[in-house]
């Protein structure tokens, strides 16, 4: 079963990453271990952002990023809200993989926003 503040991490890792479904999984389940597929899936349906299609309707078209050795991350800090407060969710995309990670803080330096080549 999740949490309410599991929930809130998972919809916008899901909002902000636009992943597909397993890289959600693989992300996470660092952060939620006791995250399965079937509960990610359900989750996602709860929350109307089951198919990418769903997500994605109401974004302006997308844009090709530059072409980037594997091992080059861009690291970014979106916000989630729960019922006990705030907490910050730093996502690291490997651009050429799309291999992403995700961490939760409680306190983050403003403004953050980070790009580098880590190979």
């Amino acid at each position: 079963m999740l949490s309410i503040e599991e929930e809130a991490v998972i919809v916008a890792f899901r909002r902000y990453t636009l992943l597909p479904l397993d890289d959600c999984l693989y992300a996470l389940q660092a952060t939620i271990p006791h995250l399965t597929r079937s509960s990610l899936h359900r989750c996602l349906q709860r929350h109307g952002i089951g198919r990418l299609q769903d997500v994605e309707g109401d974004k302006p078209a997308k844009r090709k990023f530059k072409s980037y050795p594997i091992g080059y991350f861009h690291i970014d800090i979106a916000e989630v809200r729960t019922e006990q407060g705030k907490l910050n969710m730093f996502v690291a995309i490997d651009r050429t993989s799309k291999f992403a990670f995700v961490e939760l803080h409680e306190k983050a330096p403003q403004p953050y926003q980070e790009t580098f080549y880590c190979g």
